[in-house]
């Protein structure tokens, strides 16, 4: 496969490890019409997300313009340019968490990650979001950890919800 030079010094999430198994999924797909969703799929499972210079040697791997690719993985909520945390806290803005302290718990949470919505801890152990429904407004305020939904939450128990997630 092509070589881009020294892709471990621009980023050191693309080890010679990694990129192996890269041009191993680029190798499976190439040619196939339909492909580079797969594709990216594929290599963000790998790598956990699609940094710019992943998508360039993606693109030269399958022919296909690094705007192309850039203007999917831009599009589709489900592709991130940004390294994702282990476990992902979703905080409800909605109508009902919010009148009922969502804004409270966001603001402890990003007091104590030291992050802002669309982050992810230093450690990569968090990445919060937040949303506008979870779809338990019974539940209000909510908030979810990976698939755990957490509801009735109060600033001072974010602690002992979080300690549940390594």
């Amino acid at each position: 496969m092509h070589q881009l030079k020294n892709l471990e010094e621009i980023n050191p999430d693309l080890t010679p490890e990694v990129m192996l198994q890269v041009d191993e999924i680029i190798g499976q797909f190439k040619g196939k019409p339909g492909c580079l969703i797969p594709v990216l799929e594929e290599c963000q499972r790998v790598v956990g997300y699609l940094p710019l210079e992943l998508q360039e040697y993606i693109g030269k791997g399958l022919n296909i313009p690094g705007s192309t690719i850039f203007g999917v993985v831009t599009f589709y909520s489900f592709f991130s340019m940004v390294p994702k945390g282990r476990h992902l806290i979703k905080v409800c803005l909605g109508t009902a968490c919010y009148v009922r302290g969502s804004k409270n718990l966001l603001k402890r949470l990003t007091d104590d990650l030291d992050l802002v919505p669309g982050q992810t801890t230093d450690d990569r152990r968090f990445s919060l979001e937040t949303v506008r429904c979870l779809g338990a407004c019974g539940l209000a305020p909510a908030v979810v950890v990976d698939a755990d939904t957490h509801g009735g939450v109060r600033p001072n128990k974010l602690g002992d919800i979080l300690a549940k997630y390594e």
